[in-house]
């Protein structure tokens, strides 16, 4: 059985001579060609006959390397083959110990410090977020651009995946992307090599159409990196390209302890900010502070939790970071999901919700926890806006957006933060096609002279422009008071959209308020009344003549409605409309150029 080259090349090893025994696969002769070895092997166990070549012979396509008799052989008399070793490869053992070096288990004391804090650690936060064994990291042997001021060693275990740890995962058996800053490398600053890194990832995310989870915590820009071919850094593409993601992918930001500069510059991008009760989020860190010639201060005396929930910055307010994980699952499930096996609400108690006195105040959440299935919904901006209550849920197991006014704040009145809210939520469902089901029940924007000093007329016209931009279904019901502007932009512009508008028996409705449209409307009958009790009298008489022609039933009778429904039937009448509305197409890009972050 004759062995021949299977190229041009050049003989750099001969492994057997005559009469040796080889067993099949032993690599008899080794040849070069283009500076790659190619191993010409026996095909079969048996005896070497001839060697045709020796080291360093130049040889031809289809030369005769050897010659071999095919046969059984004895084992102790079988020539051992080159390379045979028991020991781990170099290569992967090399590997191997610089994958170690980019683990938690590495570097036990920075550990100990986030515990002492009461803090996780960014891989830890990464894993409880994603599905187990699901995460791919993508860059986690970079290290800190600093070569020029630390050794190889040093950089390798203190800065590893360069503060960022980043990469593709599945949730709920859906694909995502995450990264997590690393304050435990270098506070979390944005470093040179992990904005490369960044970048790289979010462009994965939008070739991909990835939702992305940011853990957000850090200090900003890194002033201390030395390997830069540059001068101020201000030509990394990473805020543009994560700017560009709004409106294509849900964003969900993470904030947990001090959250400054570029990190929250990043976070403020995002669809959703979740953050904790220890967070410091600000534009601004302390350095930065002391730096623009405004003094020193704490840390912790910038942007913390109170301040961040009450202005709007923060969507979700959390304990800690595994209440935050929770609550990136809890929302993130609306838009991975868009529709599930639907539970139960609570239909009989729906009954209840809206008093029988009509100038009684009532919870307005009572209303929305038994509307949705399981009783379960997640709320958006609770401190924020507070007269109107923008949330995520699910009805018949569609997810949907739900925006409530609230009674108890202002009567519920509509003012310019309600506004800015419910415009922002709004463009929220639309991007990421969630239908909008609105609970109304308002006697119209705020009034007086204080509340113009808001900018009212811009603030409340958001909700027009934005309802008249939507493509979403928006399904109003009217619980109770629908009166005026507030009323029609709680309906997205008007009583007769493009679906159903719907009324419990207790709606009221009205050009304004009826009270003072009946002492408006009628004051000079009521002023020409001398005695106080009979122009009380007449008051009373013509404000319920008003109720009676503004109540749902009469409203419906002149069609400005579609429908009064017994509040128990709400949940079954929603379902429907759901069930039959379009289901949305899916999009190779943007459907809304982005959502307004504020």
């Amino acid at each position: 059985m004759q062995s021949r080259s299977p190229l041009i090349g050049t003989v750099i090893a001969v492994n057997a001579s005559s009469g040796d025994a080889v067993r099949a696969g032993h690599e008899v002769v080794i040849l070069e060609s283009m500076k790659m070895e190619h191993p010409v092997v026996a095909e079969s166990d048996g005896t070497i006959a001839d060697i045709g070549v020796a080291v360093g012979d130049t040889v031809e396509e289809n030369q005769v390397l050897f010659t071999l008799t095919p046969g059984a052989i004895e084992a102790d008399r079988t020539v051992a083959g080159p390379g045979t070793s028991s020991t781990e490869r170099a290569d992967l053992a090399r590997f191997q110990e610089r994958r170690r070096l980019t683990t938690d288990d590495a570097r036990p004391a920075a550990v100990d410090k986030r515990r002492a804090k009461g803090q996780r650690t960014a891989r830890e936060n990464v894993a409880d977020l994603v599905d187990p064994g699901s995460f791919h990291e993508v860059g986690s042997f970079a290290v800190a651009a600093q070569r020029q001021r630390r050794s190889a060693d040093d950089l390798m275990v203190n800065t590893p995946a360069d503060g960022l740890v980043g990469g593709t995962a599945t949730l709920d058996g859906k694909p995502i992307a995450v990264a997590s800053y690393d304050y435990t490398v270098l506070a979390g600053t944005q470093g040179l090599i992990n904005h490369i890194k960044k970048d790289r990832l979010f462009a994965f995310t939008e070739e991909l159409r990835l939702p992305f989870v940011l853990f957000a915590e850090g200090g900003g820009g890194r002033p201390g990196d030395t390997d830069s071919h540059g001068v101020t850094g201000m030509d990394c593409m990473a805020f543009s390209l994560f700017g560009a993601l709004s409106g294509l992918v849900p964003l969900v930001g993470i904030a947990s302890g001090y959250c400054f500069a570029g990190n929250a510059a990043l976070l403020g991008c995002c669809d959703v900010i979740i953050a904790t009760e220890n967070s410091n989020i600000g534009m601004a860190g302390p350095a930065m502070i002391e730096g623009g010639g405004l003094g020193r201060v704490e840390p912790t005396a910038i942007g913390d939790i109170d301040t961040q929930s009450r202005n709007g910055v923060v969507d979700v307010r959390v304990a800690d970071e595994a209440a935050a994980v929770s609550a990136a699952k809890r929302y993130l499930n609306f838009f991975l999901h868009r529709r599930i096996e639907p539970r139960p609400g609570n239909d009989e108690a729906l009954r209840g919700v809206v008093p029988e006195q009509r100038t009684r105040v009532y919870p307005v959440r009572e209303a929305i926890t038994h509307l949705v299935d399981g009783a379960d919904w997640l709320e958006l901006r609770a401190d924020f806006g507070v007269g109107i209550v923008t949330a995520l849920g699910r009805i018949g197991g569609h997810a949907v957006g739900i925006i409530a006014n609230n009674p108890a704040h202002l009567g519920g009145a509509i003012d310019s933060d309600a506004s800015d809210k419910a415009s922002r939520f709004v463009q929220l469902c639309d991007a990421h096609d969630l239908p909008i089901v609105s609970l109304c029940d308002t006697p119209g924007f705020m009034v007086g002279p204080e509340a113009e000093k808001s900018a009212q007329v811009r603030h409340f016209g958001r909700m027009f422009v934005v309802a008249g931009s939507i493509t979403v279904p928006w399904i109003t019901v009217v619980l109770r008071k629908c009166y005026g502007l507030g009323a029609q932009a709680m309906a997205g512009g008007t009583l007769h959209g493009r679906y159903p508008t719907l009324s419990w028996p207790t709606g009221e409705f009205g050009g304004m308020g009826l009270e003072g449209a009946v002492r408006l409307g009628y004051r000079k009958e009521i002023e020409a009344i001398a005695d106080p009790v009979e122009r009380q009298a007449l008051e009373d008489k013509l404000i319920a003549a008003a109720y009676e022609r503004g109540g749902a039933l009469n409203i419906a009778a002149h069609a400005e409605i579609d429908e009064v429904i017994d509040p128990a039937d709400t949940r079954a009448r929603l379902i429907a409309l759901l069930d039959a509305a379009p289901v949305p197409q899916p999009r190779t890009g943007k459907k809304r150029p982005m959502i307004d972050t504020w």
